[in-house]
């Protein structure tokens, strides 16, 4: 590996004979180097790299603007990410979320913290990556001894589901408030049969069904209708054999498109049709209330 800029006394920024760049960390590395000068593999204590060109050069810039051990932390972070969540996160994830965490340790310092206005949103829809963020603050609180705000788990949550959707931050809000917006609109719809339980397996899939709908509703990639004679009597019985339901999934649709200006596919209204009738049987079995077709 050749240097191509040494960025402080630990932290250099190589290419390999690839012509691929790298980011690589050891004690004393960069000390007394210069730009073009083959680097003693014997010192490289790790290497950080990116798939993509883009996150590759805003790894570098990164690594300029925060200190060492917050990336270190972030690490570990993810890496006990990873353990509870068993499916494929963006790289990207390593900098967002180490941006962010060195930010808010710098914040806190000076006296500054943020409130997550959908804190509790993100606690009800993103319950794991929920805890899994109050598990970060609990390794920054051990290796750094500072006590973040406890909204920060909400915030770091964002950042693993953005990983694992692979959305950007600002879009993932939009998920989210659209997911809060949409729950309302059931909840209001069905309130005379009860109040949903929150934590039952029915309402948690039907959350991660409006995770995956929002996302593709912002992405512009709705499920588009068939024009197959077969499935146009199909989305027509679930309307006929589901109609309560249906009439909620067009309430649904309503608030989408007062809201965000989109319009629903007939292909995402059954869809959505087959999920509210799940998670409603779910609230009858809670409240004892017959069923309704």
């Amino acid at each position: 590996m050749r240097i191509k800029k040494v960025i402080n006394n630990n932290i250099l920024c190589v290419i390999d004979e690839k012509g691929h760049e790298s980011i690589v960390t050891g004690r004393g590395l960069g000390f007394g180097r210069k730009v073009g000068e083959f680097v003693n593999p014997a010192g490289v204590e790790k290497i950080y790299r990116m798939e993509d060109k883009t996150g590759q050069r805003r790894l570098r810039e990164l690594v300029e603007q925060i200190p060492l051990e917050h990336l270190q932390l972030t690490e570990q972070m993810i890496e006990a990410i990873r353990a509870e969540i068993h499916q494929p996160l963006n790289e990207s994830l390593l900098i967002t979320l180490a941006d962010h965490v060195s930010f808010a340790i710098q914040r806190k310092a000076q006296g500054i913290e943020f409130k997550n206005p959908l804190a509790g949103s993100i606690l009800c829809y993103y319950t794991t990556e929920y805890h899994l963020g109050q598990k970060c603050l609990d390794m920054i609180r051990t290796q750094c001894g500072v006590q973040l705000n406890a909204d920060e788990a909400a915030f770091i949550a964002l950042h693993i589901v953005n990983a694992e959707l692979n959305t950007d931050m600002s879009e993932m809000y939009g998920i989210t408030r659209l997911i809060d917006g949409a729950v309302e609109v059931v909840e209001y719809f069905y309130r005379d049969q009860g109040a949903f339980d929150r934590e039952s397996l029915d309402f948690n899939r039907f959350v991660v069904h409006l995770r995956y709908f929002a996302q593709r509703l912002f992405q512009d990639k709705m499920i588009p209708d068939s024009p197959d004679e077969g499935d146009v009597a199909f989305r027509e019985m679930i309307a006929r054999s589901c109609a309560q339901h249906y009439k909620c999934a067009q309430c649904v649709a309503e608030y989408v498109r007062n809201t965000w200006h989109k319009e629903l596919s007939q292909e995402e209204l059954v869809y959505l049709t087959i999920h509210l009738k799940r998670v409603s049987a779910g609230l009858r079995r809670n409240t004892g209330t017959a069923p309704t077709p």
